[in-house]
Parts: structure tokens; sequence; C-alpha cells
């Protein structure tokens, strides 16, 4: 295992544009050589411990453009720069979305919040403690992963989808976007691309080296939330080790759209199981049209964890991710917005 180095970063060129356009300019002339930064949450862990080495960092904090929350038919749009304490605290957000302002409250510690990003949440890379210490693992170009095999410590890795790699999607507010089926707006030279948040996020299967669509030169400018989820039911519930600064063991997020007792519609998503923030799909086409009562739940949460290959140390996110799922079908502690 590679030695790391904590809190001496490398020399890198550092830019400060103003404007998307400059920014776009920067990441096309810099390539794979340029590192985006938003909050800078994740990058200074990268850079202190010496792990990534990039040539440039371009710094997005001076770019006014990528901040605020807006209208949008209905809808909201927030830019890639405006903070996690701005999303939980909007009235527009918690009045539309409260999915959304819930789970962006419960990212990290209210000081993480006050600096970190919208874009920075969901773009963060994996936290797997082999990758991120600088082990040759398949995620970081290697041949094997190191947190699957008889003597690894995987107690916070995954339960699907598992393609050699087994980290996880740490972010809090990805498996909310996908519920609302929010779009992801990014920026390419000068191109516009619209990618609903399901397809923002990526697999090994895809590319195993990284968690989003984004690759050099891309930049996320803003996250579109349409009106269609506005003001129904929701649910998001983060079960961590620690109640301040933690990741998510496992996570849930829902959105109910029902008449009476009955369900007409469902979007549930739960994080911190997959490298991709986990859509269950099979479970949202079970519950239309069933009584939102306990037996729908009990039905919802056996179906949910079908499937479910747990490593050595986590098999308790079974049972876990089952009462999560039965909680946000049955609606236990449920808040509308």
């Amino acid at each position: 295992m590679p030695a790391a180095i904590r809190d001496v970063m490398p020399a890198f060129e550092l830019f400060q544009p103003t404007s998307v356009a400059d920014t776009l300019g920067l990441l096309e002339r810099h390539g794979a050589d340029a590192w985006v930064m938003a909050g800078g949450m994740d990058t200074f862990d990268w850079l202190k411990d010496r792990i990534r080495k990039p040539k440039v960092v371009v710094d997005l904090s001076a770019v006014a453009e990528l901040r605020g929350i807006k209208d949008a038919g209905g809808g909201i749009e927030i830019g890639a720069m405006t903070t996690l304490t701005e999303v939980a605290g909007n009235a527009l957000v918690k009045e539309r979305f409260g999915l959304l302002a819930e789970a962006a409250g419960l990212v990290a510690s209210p000081q993480i919040r006050n600096q970190g990003t919208m874009g920075g949440n969901v773009a963060q890379d994996a936290r797997c403690w082999y990758y991120r210490a600088g082990w040759p693992c398949y995620r970081a170009g290697g041949n094997i992963c190191y947190a699957d095999t008889p003597t690894s410590v995987n107690r916070e890795h995954a339960i699907f989808d598992a393609d050699r790699c087994v980290a996880v999607n740490p972010s809090d507010t990805a498996p909310a976007l996908i519920a609302l089926d929010a779009q992801m707006v990014v920026r390419r030279g000068g191109s516009e691309m619209v990618v609903p948040a399901q397809d923002f996020f990526v697999g090994p299967g895809v590319d195993i080296t990284r968690l989003t669509m984004l690759q050099p030169g891309d930049l996320l400018t803003a996250v579109r939330i349409p009106g269609t989820w506005s003001g129904k039911q929701f649910y998001f519930e983060k079960v961590r080790d620690r109640q301040v600064w933690d990741f998510a063991l496992v996570n849930v997020a829902s959105a109910i759209s029902a008449s009476g007792n009955t369900i007409s519609d469902a979007r549930l998503v739960v994080n911190g199981v997959s490298a991709r923030p986990y859509r269950l799909e099979a479970v949202e086409a079970f519950v239309r049209g069933k009584a939102r009562d306990e037996q729908t739940a009990e039905q919802a949460g056996e179906l949910a964890v079908q499937g479910a290959l747990p490593l050595r140390h986590n098999a308790y996110k079974v049972p876990l991710m089952k009462a999560l799922v039965k909680r946000a079908i049955r609606g236990a502690g449920e808040w509308t917005s």
C-alpha cells in the first residue's frame, strides 16, 4: 500500500474564472489535466493526501451565474454552486420539494453544508477507504477490488450491482433528485446536454473509474426539477453511524402521489447500497393502486431487497434497507411539503 502523505498538497496552477464561458474555455484548453473544484469538500481530501495531482485546478467559487434558486414553470432550477445550506433553507424548495430540502439538510454538518454545493454533492467521488488511500484497485486503474476479498473491511460497501468494484455512491441529495425526476444541465464546449438524474449517475459496468457521466471538459451548471412531484407526499431517512458529518450507511427517498389511502404513483430510491443511486422500479410498480398500509409496506420491503448480495461485513444493510423502504411506504414520520 502506498503511503499517504497527509496535509501537503502537490503544486498546481490555479484558475478562478468569473463566468461560465471562461470556465468552459479553461476546461476545453486543459482537458484531462484540469480538476473542477466547487465547494472543495471532496477536492481537498484528494489534494492533501497527494492521491490526485492535477496540473490545473479550476475554482468555480467566483462564477456568480452558477449560484441561486429560481422558479422554472412550476418547478425550480438550482445553480450547481448553490450551497446545501441554501437548498435546505430555501422557501421555494421547502414549499414544492421538501424531500430535497430534507436531504440537503442532512448532509454532513452545518459547517460543511455552508461550504458544500449542490453540484459538488452529486458529483463527489466514491468514499471507499482502499480507493481513497491510493490502493491500485479497479476504480483507480488497477486489477483488483481490495474491498471484495476474504480479509477486507467492507461494512459500508455495495449489496447490489457489484461489477468488480463494490464502492457505493455517497450522496444524500442524489436519491432525492432521482425521486423528483430531476434533470442535470451539463455544458460541454458550446453545447448543452440535459440529462435525467437517473442517467447522470453510472455504475462500474459503464465506467468503473467514475460515479457520474461527467467527462474531462464537462461542467455541471444546474439542476432542474419539473413540477411533476411538487407538493406530493415525501419521505427521506438517513441512517449513519454518527448523527453529524457522517455519510449514509443507507438512505431512502420517496415521492408518493395518493388518492385517499390509495397510492396512485410512487418513486423510491435508495443510496449507500450500490455504485449509483438504486431506484426501486419493481417496488414502484407493485405499490401503484394499492393501499398505503402495513401489508403493502411489508410486501414492498421484501421485494426491495430481492437480489441483494451482501459482502462479509455488510449483511446488516439488507434488513436495514427493507425497514427503510417499509417506512417510506407506510409513511411513518411522514411529512408533506
